[in-house]
């Protein structure tokens, strides 16, 4: 299996900062410092790690190897092993189609709030009020208009497709060499800046020292509170590496040979924790100072999702007075890089898969695939707003979309990929791939077990957890 007229990547380093960038998201910077906070802090986090490098090492080394074994992308790659199994492709790829088009919509919610702290930095033109008591009504105002959602989300995927049509050394990894480290230093940089700030010592405590009492119940330790952190942990892990999304498998399928794959995933793995651990640091202390000075309970205050992110932090920087205008402009800065690497590693999934399908060149595939997500992304734009009425299950549009993709289809083709792996095409094509041109896999008995044995039962478990939370099934909250 090979294609020799396949675009690759320059070497191992372009590898696993393509990697790194798609798994550096917004899972990293509004999900993980919530479900740390709310998950025990130093408990969450360690539990995470461990998950880390047994769950996620073992998933997105099947899905490297796959992809490098077959240079193909999702669409094509499985049914290459066996054509039986070709379906797992199909829903591998049907995964980035229905998410680029919401994730592109969020990140134009990004380039808004950009723009909104740079007007601010710049000319002191505030449009949140004083002390950012308007953050609500702001963000309220703008997702329910009638064009800005769209308009924005139209310019975050044209930036996009631009980088994806000059190709995967011109574009994806270029762009990668420059946003990626830029993305470090202003994420580090704002760390140091949070934690040298008066009072951030009890926010810095709550979110690093254990806290025993979110695995207990009357004051006893709780096997279902701990089952339950080890679920939160999974599906951040399993999000924020950017596996069951079809991303691994296609920049697996643009690796050298000469390459070795664990070493390559052991480095995207610290990579991504760093940068997620180090998102805590930004945010928790801020929040924890914000809660305590107005009252308000720390666990509804690190609400999750779009509400921390949009109306909370805006608060948060107009208590630091003049410079707040500058800290936002610079996390707006780097929240609109991490959206924008991670869209770009979907959106070249989705086009992959239609160059290797339907033999079309990069340019026509990915013209024609911003076609379609321009007219998906409608929908989550505009579903706050003009179509705010209809609902799918009870779910917005892009709350839909996030649900289906994230809680539903993901799970579902980890668990077909480990069946596959693991009993038809057998832990041995993967380990060859893994050794090939003399490369030594270390960690081969770890892998075959996992993918046999734990990856499949705790993506089940994942999935059980994740529709009955959705659906309010059994009062199981994550």
């Amino acid at each position: 299996m090979g294609n020799s007229k396949r675009a690759s990547w320059s070497g191992s380093l372009a590898f696993v900062l393509a990697a790194a960038a798609s798994a550096i998201g917004l899972g990293n910077l509004w999900r993980f410092p919530y479900l740390a906070a709310q998950y025990g802090g130093g408990i969450f986090i360690a539990v995470y790690l461990v998950l880390v490098v047994t769950l996620g090492f073992t998933l997105m080394v099947t899905e490297i190897a796959v992809g490098r074994r077959t240079q193909q992308a999702p669409l094509t790659a499985y049914g290459l092993i066996e054509h039986k199994w070709g379906f797992i492709g199909l829903l591998g790829t049907l995964i980035p189609v229905l998410i680029v088009p919401y994730y592109c919509v969020i990140g134009g919610w990004v380039l808004y709030y950009l723009k909104a702290y740079a007007m601010m930095a710049f000319t002191g033109v505030n449009i949140m009020g004083e002390a950012a008591v308007n953050s609500g009504d702001v963000f309220g105002a703008f997702i329910t208009s009638s064009f800005a959602p769209f308009g924005y989300g139209m310019l975050f995927i044209l930036a996009c497709a631009g980088v994806i049509i000059l190709g995967v050394k011109n574009g994806i990894e270029k762009s990668n060499l420059v946003m990626m480290p830029i993305l470090f230093i202003m994420a580090l940089a704002i760390s140091i800046y949070v934690i040298f700030l008066p009072g951030s010592g009890e926010g810095l405590k709550y979110y690093l020292i254990p806290n025993l009492d979110c695995v207990s119940v009357d004051g006893k330790f709780s096997v279902m509170m701990f089952a339950r952190t080890i679920l939160g942990a999974t599906g951040q892990m399993f999000y924020s590496l950017s596996l069951a999304m079809g991303i691994m498998v296609t920049y697996g399928s643009y690796m050298k040979k000469a390459d070795s794959i664990e070493r390559c995933v052991r480095r995207i793995e610290i990579f991504d924790t760093l940068i997620a651990i180090i998102a805590g640091l930004m945010i928790i202390p801020v929040v924890y100072m914000f809660a305590i000075k107005t009252g308000t309970p720390v666990k509804e205050a690190m609400n999750a999702g779009p509400g921390l992110m949009f109306v909370t932090l805006p608060k948060v920087f107009a208590m630091f007075g003049a410079a707040g205008a500058w800290v936002g402009c610079a996390f707006f800065l780097l929240v609109t890089f991490a959206a924008a690497t991670s869209a770009i590693s979907l959106y070249e999934a989705c086009v992959s898969s239609l160059c290797d399908f339907l033999g079309l060149e990069r340019k026509t595939a990915t013209v024609f695939m911003a076609t379609t997500i321009m007219f998906l992304s409608s929908f989550s734009a505009l579903g706050y707003g003009a179509w705010g009425d209809i609902k799918l299950f009870g779910m917005q549009f892009l709350d839909f979309f996030d649900f289906f993709t994230n809680s539903v289809l993901m799970p579902i083709v980890a668990i077909a990929t480990c069946i596959f792996i693991g009993y038809f095409a057998g832990p041995k094509c993967i380990i060859e791939e893994c050794e090939a041109e003399g490369q030594v896999f270390k960690a081969k008995k770890l892998y075959a077990f996992m993918v046999k044995y734990l990856a499949p039962a705790l993506m089940v478990a994942l999935l059980v957890s994740e529709v009955c939370r959705a659906l309010g099934i059994g009062g199981w909250k994550i």
